[in-house]
């Protein structure tokens, strides 16, 4: 088949997402993307724009109008763009993908969000004959979070399209590369990673938190602190560059793919501290190189560990509290110096993880592409 693909953020995991489907996928794609910059602008022009684009397409050739279906992100107008674009390209099978969204994205202060974002999100998923979510928590919060957002209107509230939504909602987890075998760890202290956007949904100031108690008690250990950084950042991050300075071998954001996978396939364990995650793409790529995951049982993480090989309860989760994960970590430093971090069983982590390699997923959701066109 031949997929027509709209992305108006083509940055960050829309990105990785996109290149790594069409790199393992069976059918032809051809690609229209937008730079990521702006995402406010490109959620209000972007649909207007691959009209444009499109249009141009289809008019240099009888025979340029070819595609079997339409593929988009969260991020384009879809009800917009079919509503502008060429009868030929306005009914083809329609697959919009939930990266995120923008009625339950974190903002610092709730009079910050601009609704209108949000309607189109809605009007997106209502368009569309099929819509994907990275996972089943993000489909639930979604819908539950439109459902109260809709009993706020005076009248003429749209619930019933709540439940058409759902009814044609389906949940395919974005892929990951495979990572090389992981030999024997490398000597030395354990290594902890933190590897997330720099921004306050995430709650760097526990993580740093429970590090400070760890120090306190004399505890060895490095840390690994990565991640996207934009314009501001929290203050806990340059105060804790400074503070833990001499435990850190890798600070701030990695400049190449290879030097992300380095730090991810140096780490013993990878910690969460969000308070906001529709996925966790980093969690799973550390479980995948090898880490052993700290996680808050909430969130998108128990659906992401559902098929972990679990020892005893609440292995891999912690109580949510700083005292909880400054002793969920002093217990694994012990347990990794003394060779049993993973309970003499290594690589459950990496044979949970494989689910989401490419090989999988792309498979997955080239099938349920065609399943749409019989």
């Amino acid at each position: 088949m031949r997929i027509l693909s709209l992305e108006a953020y083509y940055g960050g995991s829309h990105r990785a997402f996109l290149n790594g489907w069409v790199a393992h996928s069976q059918h032809q794609w051809d690609l229209f993307t937008l730079p990521a910059n702006k995402w406010k602008w490109r959620m209000r022009h972007g649909a207007i724009t691959f009209v444009e684009q499109v249009n141009k397409v289809i008019q240099s050739g009888p025979d340029a109008c070819l595609w079997d279906i339409l593929f988009c992100s969260d991020m384009v107008n879809l009800a917009e763009f079919r509503g502008l674009a060429d009868s030929c390209v306005a009914r083809l099978p329609t697959v919009v993908y939930f990266h995120e969204n923008q009625l339950t994205y974190p903002v610092r202060f709730e009079s910050e969000r601009d609704y209108q974002y949000a309607l189109t999100n809605f009007t997106t998923a209502l368009v569309a004959d099929a819509v994907w979510f990275n996972s089943g928590f993000h489909r639930d919060q979604f819908l539950s979070a439109l459902e109260v957002f809709f009993k706020r209107m005076p009248d003429y509230a749209p619930l019933d399209q709540i439940d058409d939504i759902r009814v044609k909602s389906a949940i395919y987890p974005p892929g990951i590369e495979p990572f090389p075998k992981r030999d024997k760890r490398k000597s030395g202290p354990p290594r902890i990673l933190w590897a997330a956007r720099w921004e306050h949904d995430k709650n760097p100031d526990d993580f740093f938190a429970a590090l400070q108690i760890l120090k306190s008690k004399g505890l060895a250990f490095r840390i690994n602190v990565i991640g996207e950084q934009f314009r501001e950042i929290p203050e806990v991050f340059p105060w804790a560059k400074d503070y833990f300075t001499e435990h850190i071998d890798h600070w701030g954001y990695q400049p190449t793919q290879q030097a992300y996978c380095d730090v991810l396939a140096d780490a013993d364990i990878i910690v969460s501290t969000a308070q906001h995650e529709f996925f966790g793409l980093s969690i799973v790529e550390a479980i995948a190189a090898g880490a052993y995951p700290v996680l808050p049982e909430r969130l998108a993480y128990p659906e992401v560990l559902s098929e972990m090989e679990i020892l005893e309860p609440d292995e891999f989760f912690y109580d949510d509290t700083v005292q909880g994960l400054a002793g969920k970590l002093e217990f694994l430093l012990h347990q990794t110096q003394q060779g049993q971090l993973w309970r003499g069983k290594p690589q459950r982590g990496i044979a949970a993880m494989q689910r989401f390699e490419w090989i999988n997923t792309a498979d997955k959701m080239d099938h349920a592409l065609e399943e749409m066109r019989r």
